[in-house]
């Protein structure tokens, strides 16, 4: 396999989670809502339109390539945000399991920023 193949094959797989939180989103918007209410964070309807376009279209510009460093740059933060603020309960370790998952991603994330390559 050449490398733009690897290269497409990593951004769809890290494109995944991404693609099925947001489709959770969609679909149970009450549910989320319900999230962002319990863990203080303010405004839960602009957190979740903005969390659902992040999602998504950062998604979108992972598996396309489109502005692949600020998408990648932009899902990084989003990442580490979002795993402080819903795992933060340290006590569990299924929580810091899922704080160290939102980390690794973004470390994976923060690869593409650092070596991506622009399309031609």
């Amino acid at each position: 396999m050449n490398t733009q193949t690897v290269s497409l094959i990593g951004r769809v797989l890290m494109a995944v989670i991404f693609f099925y939180s947001s489709f959770n989103k969609i679909t149970g918007p009450e549910e989320t809502l319900a999230l962002i209410r319990s863990s203080g964070l303010p405004f839960a309807p602009v957190a979740y339109a903005a969390s659902l376009m992040v999602e998504l279209g950062g998604a979108l510009a992972l598996v396309f390539g489109f502005q692949l460093r600020i998408a990648a740059a932009i899902l990084a933060a989003f990442s580490v945000v979002t795993g402080l603020a819903f795992h933060n309960h340290l006590a569990d370790q299924a929580q810091v399991y899922n704080l160290l998952k939102n980390f690794a991603m973004a470390g994976g994330l923060l690869q593409l920023v650092a070596f991506a390559r622009p399309k031609a």
